[in-house]
């Protein structure tokens, strides 16, 4: 796809610009771009997720916290790299098919759909359950039903209404969230009225068993708690292929990243581990938020971190849809999936792709209330490990990647990846170890997710590998030069 110089041009795709089923618009308006760069980063797992991890490390979480950040910190720079380069709704799917072969981005493309597809199911049950807790009166499959019509409504309207319910829910999520991070930094401090000074305070990081209650080991093993509520930081890279500015878009959301972590996960993390000992029961029972939030005497803690949670449970589901059905979109460019996929209706929505993610959604979230031990179960876990495959594939497309932009168009090497290639290596090699550690952890069900997520790999790779073989899909073109600064077409047999 190409840049776009106003709002109204329409993406490259399949039958002109403008015209029904011509490609993807360019919607997203500026603001839109810069809430969903800043929001993506804040996912549920966030609010859900931490306490388990701080029971687990306790305050040496925010090492585990550090060290995950600082991953996603360069899988991201590369990724701006490329991507500020050459915008296109398939992002790193769309870099692997050139830059390692058709396979690649076949491969990852898939299975970061079906990451995305099973997410929807997860975080529809997640909005359904504390919906039901306020209206009991609708069951929760009920409530996982309308949760799902409307945001698949949203989607299908057009981008720009995609774009504006996600300014919305993000701009929720951030505010929150960083007036948490201030409320809580005063009263850990001890300049916030009210607060018992001896419950708040520094000293909680090292007074209950020391910094890493149980051991360095523990550190590891909060990574593989923490890095799956990472994923979500390279949607603006998917959509900046339907703002107005992309290349500007995924400049200023990659230059922003080391911040956004910084403040919304380290920060918050932070307050919660010295507002209260690690090992305070309320952390486990009540979740670390809304622990956090009672001890500093705030009413309704627990309905309000309830509504920050479903907030970002919808902003999450909005995002899965519309990443998954662009994801679908561009496989269906590259006649790597079905070519209805890349049919869009007059207002650049791709129908296609967006009820097909949806369906398999809704499957999914039959399977949770049918099957919740099997088949849900199974499906959960044989797509946990996608997100780190999807980095180590940004990895490895980014050192081809850089070569080729180097060659062909210099002038678009706008971000740049820090100490090329040694840094890019290295972060390769993190990422294997995390994975490699992952099949020792029997406790928290890494080596289950890990077996059973390349055995899922395993399946679409060779589906690549026999399409390829056999010569399926077209010889197809990346970049598709309907404006005159763009580059000529690039054909990748």
């Amino acid at each position: 796809m190409t840049s776009q110089p106003t709002p109204t041009k329409a993406a490259s795709g399949p039958g002109g610009p403008g015209e029904p089923g011509g490609g993807l618009q360019a919607g997203l308006k500026n603001r839109h771009l810069s809430m969903i760069a800043i929001g993506g980063v804040i996912g549920a797992g966030l609010f859900v997720g931490s306490s388990s991890g701080i029971a687990t490390a306790g305050p040496g979480i925010l090492l585990s916290y550090a060290l995950v950040g600082t991953l996603v910190v360069l899988v991201m720079r590369m990724l701006g790299e490329m991507s500020a380069a050459n915008p296109t709704s398939g992002s790193f799917s769309a870099h692997a098919d050139r830059a390692l072969g058709r396979w690649a981005g076949f491969s990852i493309g898939w299975l970061y759909w079906f990451f995305w597809v099973v997410v929807l199911a997860v975080e529809a049950t997640a909005g359904a359950n504390i919906l039901e807790g306020w209206i009991p009166a609708v069951p929760q499959w009920g409530w996982a039903l309308i949760v799902m019509v409307v945001l698949t409504a949203t989607n299908l309207v057009s981008v720009g209404s995609y774009g504006e319910f996600e300014f919305w829910f993000a701009g929720i999520k951030v505010v929150a969230i960083s007036a948490f991070v201030v409320i809580g930094g005063l009263a850990v401090f001890g300049v916030l009225p009210g607060v018992d000074a001896e419950q708040a305070g520094l000293g909680n990081l090292t007074g209950h068993g020391g910094f890493l209650p149980n051991g360095p080991g523990a550190i590891l093993t909060g990574v593989l708690l923490v890095v799956f509520s990472f994923m979500g930081s390279e949607i603006a890279t998917l959509a900046a292929g339907e703002s107005e500015d992309p290349q500007r878009a995924v400049t200023k959301s990659t230059n922003s990243i080391i911040w956004r972590v910084g403040v919304f996960y380290l920060g918050s993390i932070f307050v919660v581990v010295a507002l209260l000992p690690w090992n305070d029961p309320s952390i486990k029972e009540q979740g670390s938020y809304v622990a956090a939030l009672d001890s500093l005497g705030i009413a309704h803690a627990g309905q309000i971190m309830n509504f920050i949670v479903l907030t970002s449970v919808l902003s999450c589901l909005n995002s899965g849809l519309y990443t998954a059905s662009r994801m679908a979109f561009s496989l269906g460019q590259r006649r790597d999936a079905p070519k209805v996929f890349a049919k869009t209706t007059s207002r650049g929505v791709p129908m296609a792709a967006i009820l097909a993610s949806v369906v398999f959604g809704f499957v999914a979230v039959f399977f949770n209330y049918a099957y919740p031990k099997t088949i849900f179960l199974f499906l959960v876990n044989s797509s946990g490990a996608v997100a780190l495959f999807v980095w180590l594939v940004i990895c490895f497309s980014q050192l081809r990647m850089r070569k080729i932009i180097q060659r062909e168009s210099p002038e678009k090497l706008v971000v740049k990846m820090w100490l090329y290639p040694y840094l890019t290596w290295a972060t390769a090699a993190l990422i294997v170890f995390v994975l490699g550690y992952m099949l020792t952890d029997t406790e928290h069900d890494g080596r289950e997710t890990v077996l059973l997520s390349l055995l899922v790999a395993a399946v679409v790779l060779a589906i690549a590998v026999i399409r390829q073989k056999r010569g399926a899909g077209a010889p197809h073109v990346h970049q598709v030069a309907d404006d005159p600064r763009d580059e000529a077409p690039v054909k990748v047999g």
